[in-house]
């Protein structure tokens, strides 16, 4: 699918914009770091700009982007989410963690103290296209 090329670059290279993937990678290793040592305080401190990196290039470098393919763009319900993509009724989320699909509870799922796996750049870009594949495949 050419057009799920076109799109899923034009993602990465938004991402890449704003920080190089080692960057990203670093931020989430740091916060990783944080979770793992039961850090509470380094915790608020890099979650906020974390989320609010990923999700502010959603917002403002890539709605035109996808809106033009017909994806609408939306705040995210999960709470590692990046954003909410729509398309005929059709959503899906990419997240900046892996998680337990069979808990019902988003942070639960995430098993935020249990071990947090915060994902990669590449991982996270892989999200994103998984989500458009859900939402463009024919």
């Amino acid at each position: 699918m050419p057009f799920l090329k076109t799109i899923s670059a034009r993602v990465r290279s938004a991402h890449l914009l704003v920080r190089t993937a080692e960057e990203w990678d670093e931020l989430s290793f740091e916060l990783f770091r944080a979770y793992d040592g039961k850090d509470d305080e380094l915790i608020e401190e890099l979650r906020e700009p974390f989320l609010m990196g990923w999700r502010a290039v959603a917002r403002n470098l890539l709605t035109d982007t996808l809106e033009s393919a017909g994806i609408r763009v939306s705040g995210p319900v999960h709470p590692w989410g990046v954003a909410t993509l729509e398309w005929d009724g059709l959503r899906c989320e990419p997240l900046l963690c892996s998680v337990d699909e069979e808990l019902p509870d988003a942070l639960e799922a995430a098993a935020v103290y249990g071990g947090l796996n915060l994902r990669t750049f590449d991982e996270v870009m892989a999200a994103y296209e998984d989500c458009l594949v859900q939402l463009l495949r024919p």
